[in-house]
C-alpha cells in the first residue's frame, strides 16, 4: 500500500484544494426558439426545446 514519505505542507494542501476556484463557468448560447441563454447541448429550461423539437414540457406553459 502506498504511503507518503513526507507530510504535505499546509500551503501545498491548500493550493491543491483551491483548483476548483480556477475553473471557468460554462459557456452560454442563445436558444434558437425562445432566445433565452442556455448551456450548449442541453434542453432549454425555459421552452423545453432541443434540436428544434419539444423534448420536455416547459414549466412556463
Amino acid at each position: 500500500m502506498g504511503v507518503p514519505k513526507r507530510k504535505q505542507s499546509k500551503s501545498r494542501k491548500n493550493m491543491r484544494r483551491s483548483i476548483w476556484r480556477q475553473m471557468e463557468a460554462p459557456g452560454l448560447i442563445e436558444c434558437p426558439q425562445c432566445h433565452e441563454l442556455k448551456q450548449p447541448h442541453r434542453v432549454c429550461p425555459s421552452c423545453g426545446y432541443y434540436k428544434n423539437r419539444v423534448v420536455v414540457k416547459a414549466a412556463a406553459e
